[in-house]
């Protein structure tokens, strides 16, 4: 069953004239989903960009853009204000910054921010040089002075016109995470500590060269935020990775598989009873060198080098057998093969002594953002071939089963 943190609640979207507008029908997607009552609002600009049927479709609800709209009995913004529990800017440009910082009315958001009595979220979008620019800098210290305004993002990325810089407009999920934080949404997690390790271990050689692999990280920090979405406290023990912490959840950076699980053994405990679930995503290095060179090895004369390997301790199997025969935390596995994966997954199952154990064929998941994947249980064996985003949250329906 989906989970639906925020049932109940009803977020007023303002959608602002910028190419990033796009991304509020996403915003409006997640937060339908999740149950909230979702009220369009659109500057006359934000409509140029996107289209009132759409938004009016994901939402269920009619497009509001005029301050004296008929369908209600009075000032639009003030109705539209009684009724919500947040009022979400997406995208807030330089411009609507500008006229919130003034506290202008001239239109129905600005009306509309200047009479909530809720919270006001903001979701900037604009050219890096227009965040950077002085009098931007200063709407945006004044409005976080005056405590009405809360800020997602702006990020590093790519905008509009092909520059880089700080400006683009966080990305969905992320704005969704965070009006899920402010909103106080408790999912079918809340309560619940889950630890996801990603990434990759690798282990080092001397101080240039190491022994690693090819995984991103992407699917461990997409249980990450999935878990963060759906009530829990997370904590995520990542590799040598590149991506961003999803909001909300505390990181933990490591390099070697030795220096993995200890982390681990902090974050769980001695007993393990620190968490209630365990996602152990990270593809972990099965050997490291027995010795590692303080100074750069050199090339040499010869043809050939020869490594000597010891291996690591399997840090899941270990995990397993501690727990034994009890119920908590819930333990899965990740597993990345050649081939026969059900045979693979199901020997793991039993090998590790774990709940579940996700597998995949290393042609599929490595890098990308979607998968192929088999999730494998006492009693479940289930498919699917979907994005990162989407199985994490499957993985997570079936934690959610267990511990039930």
């Amino acid at each position: 069953m989906t989970p639906r943190p925020l049932a109940g609640r009803t977020v007023a979207l303002c959608v602002a004239g910028g190419i990033a507008a796009y991304k509020a029908v996403a915003v409006a997607r997640l937060l339908v989903q999740a149950g909230a009552r979702v009220l369009p609002v659109m500057t006359a600009s934000g409509a140029r960009f996107v289209g009132k049927v759409t938004l009016s479709g994901i939402c269920s609800e009619p497009v509001i853009d005029d301050m004296w709209d008929p369908k209600f009995a009075g000032e639009a913004h003030v109705a539209i204000a009684d009724r919500s529990d947040l009022v979400v800017l997406v995208p807030c440009t330089a411009d609507l910054l500008a006229r919130l910082a003034e506290g202008r009315a001239d239109d129905l958001v600005g009306a509309l921010s200047l009479v909530a009595r809720s919270p006001i979220l903001a979701a900037p979008a604009m050219h890096p040089r227009m965040w950077a620019h002085p009098a931007t800098r200063r709407n945006v210290e004044q409005l976080r002075n005056d405590g009405r305004v809360s800020f997602v993002g702006p990020v590093h990325g790519v905008v509009a016109n092909g520059e880089v810089g700080l400006g683009r407009m966080s990305e969905p999920e992320d704005i969704f995470a965070e009006i899920s934080r402010m909103l106080g949404a408790r999912g079918d997690l809340g309560e619940r500590h889950v630890v996801v390790t990603a990434g990759p271990t690798v282990e080092d050689l001397d101080p240039v060269r190491f022994l690693g692999n090819r995984s991103s990280g992407k699917m461990g920090f997409a249980v990450a935020e999935a878990a963060v979405r759906r009530g829990a406290k997370v904590t995520l023990i990542a590799g040598p990775v590149s991506l961003a912490t999803p909001p909300g959840v505390e990181r933990v950076d490591v390099r070697g598989a030795l220096e993995m699980g200890a982390a681990l053994d902090r974050v769980l405990g001695d007993d393990l009873g620190a968490a209630d679930a365990l996602v152990m995503a990270a593809a972990v290095s099965d050997w490291r060198p027995r010795e590692v060179s303080a100074q750069k090895n050199k090339k040499g004369s010869g043809d050939t080098m020869t490594l000597e390997l010891v291996k690591n301790p399997d840090l899941l199997a270990g995990i397993g057998a501690r727990r034994g025969d009890r119920a908590r935390p819930v333990l899965v596995g990740f597993a990345v093969e050649t081939d026969d994966l059900v045979g693979y997954a199901k020997r793991k199952l039993a090998e590790k002594r774990v709940d579940y154990v996700v597998a995949n064929l290393a042609a599929h998941g490595f890098g990308g953002d979607d998968d192929e994947v088999l999730i494998v249980g006492e009693s479940t064996e289930q498919g699917i071939c979907a994005s990162k985003r989407a199985i994490a949250d499957l993985i997570l329906d079936h934690v959610v089963t267990r511990l039930a």
